[in-house]
This record gives C-alpha cells, sequence and structure tokens, in this order.
C-alpha cells in the first residue's frame, strides 16, 4: 500500500511538497581574491605543494620499483 493511500484512510492531509532547494550564488570574483590575498601573504604555500607533490612522486615511484622488482 503506497503512503498516499495511507494517508487518506488515516485522515491525514497530503504530504506537502519539498520546496525547491536554491544553490547559493557562487563569486568567482570575491573567491579569486581571497585566494590571491593568501597567496600573497604567504609565498611559501605553492612551494610547499610542489613539494609534497614531488615526494609523492618520487615515494610512488620507488614504491612501484620495489615491488614489481625492477632493481
Amino acid at each position: 500500500m503506497g503512503e498516499a493511500k495511507r494517508r487518506k484512510e488515516l485522515g491525514v492531509p497530503p504530504r506537502e511538497k519539498p520546496l525547491d532547494l536554491k544553490f547559493p550564488e557562487f563569486d568567482k570574483k570575491a573567491l579569486q581574491t581571497k585566494v590571491r590575498s593568501a597567496l600573497y601573504k604567504y609565498p611559501i604555500i605553492p612551494l610547499l605543494f610542489y613539494l609534497v607533490g614531488i615526494i609523492i612522486l618520487v615515494g610512488g615511484s620507488i614504491y612501484f620499483l620495489k615491488f614489481y622488482k625492477v632493481f
């Protein structure tokens, strides 16, 4: 038995349909200014990201070479 029939038998009014959800506006300019101000304030951040990426790449390569016994 469906919910609509059950509600009708119980004398409960039909369920209200949910309102259309609106997503918040995405302000690209404000986000760009926040990111740029953070990068100007802390110029070491991009270097840390590059360093972490290189460490992951080298570590993964070493793990791959050891796992498949390349050397």
